[in-house]
């Protein structure tokens, strides 16, 4: 079993991750650290059962362009 996060980097540069299938939510400042806190977070969510095989963060760059 894997969990994916949707990955969004917010305006004042950190980042949130939400899980999709589970409601495991994480945030940091910076790209590593924001792992470090998906990792315990699954940890925690997971304490007395299995935990999944791998967990992928999938950034999602919203971009807005302009049409004219």
């Amino acid at each position: 079993m894997d969990l994916v996060f949707e990955v969004l980097q917010e305006a004042d540069g950190g980042f949130t991750a939400e899980c999709l299938t589970e409601p495991i939510f994480a945030q940091a400042d910076s790209w590593d650290s924001l792992r470090f806190q998906v990792q315990d977070a699954v940890s925690s969510y997971f304490f007395d059962r299995p935990r999944p095989a791998q967990v992928r963060l999938r950034l999602v760059r919203d971009e807005v362009l302009a049409v004219a």
